[in-house]
């Protein structure tokens, strides 16, 4: 089971104290980490070895975690736990909307940073065999969908957004996260035509037999859950 959850981990914590017992942790549940404390260098110590999970503190010397944050989405999908005192509704629903995959609010228990991190972890890994599993079918090459051998008859752009949303089951997705990968001249859109886009996404879904698999998180954007 442990090496189902492993990998490395970069941890971007301006708390020394802190970061040295989450390393300690985290080498304990059999992964290995590096840290960097400050917010400047997080960007170039991801590219030169990128982490299978980042833990992002939000408050840094240099540069703000919501900026790295956004930064990161860049990159693909390593998935991205925010670590921060601020408890407010509006940082958390903040650090959600661009794209952070979970949200723990310090003091918080280690052991609790290491089961976020398991599960988050086993959610990204899980993405082929639990789609197939459901019939969902992804062809990036063709630029083709299915579910259970039916086609969907998907537009460029609602095959993008079902790729981007599938790829992260249980992933908050807002709108401005979207908006970004859903065309490729990047032309300027609005929240409604994302909206339009999920509700013809999900029509064609139910269409070929396939659940309620796009769920809607008030405030914030979609999530998908087959």
């Amino acid at each position: 089971m442990m090496q189902d959850v492993s990998g490395h981990i970069l941890i971007v914590e301006d708390e020394p104290r802190l970061a040295a017992v989450l390393g300690e942790y985290l080498q304990a549940a059999g992964y290995t980490h590096h840290w960097i404390d400050d917010g400047a260098l997080a960007l170039e110590a991801f590219r030169t070895q990128v982490p299978d999970l980042v833990l992002l503190d939000l408050m840094l010397p240099n540069r703000d975690g919501l900026d790295i944050c956004r930064d990161l989405q860049r990159f693909g999908a390593v998935p991205v736990i925010m670590m921060t005192a601020r408890a407010s509704e509006i940082d958390r629903l903040l650090g959600l909307k661009i794209g952070a995959d979970d949200y723990i609010c310090k003091p918080f228990s280690p052991r609790e940073v290491i089961a976020r991190v398991h599960a988050v972890l086993r959610r990204h890994r899980q993405v082929p065999g639990s789609m197939a599993a459901r019939g969902l079918l992804i062809d990036e090459a063709a630029c083709r969908a299915s579910v259970d051998g039916r086609p969907l008859d998907l537009t460029q752009v609602e095959f993008r957004l079902l790729r981007t949303l599938a790829a992260s089951p249980g992933r908050v997705y807002s709108r401005e996260h979207l908006m970004e990968r859903l065309y490729a001249d990047h032309r300027i859109v609005t929240d409604r035509a994302v909206d339009s886009h999920i509700k013809n996404l999900r029509r064609k879904l139910v269409e070929v037999g396939a659940g309620d698999w796009i769920r809607s998180v008030y405030g914030v954007g979609y999530r998908f859950e087959a």
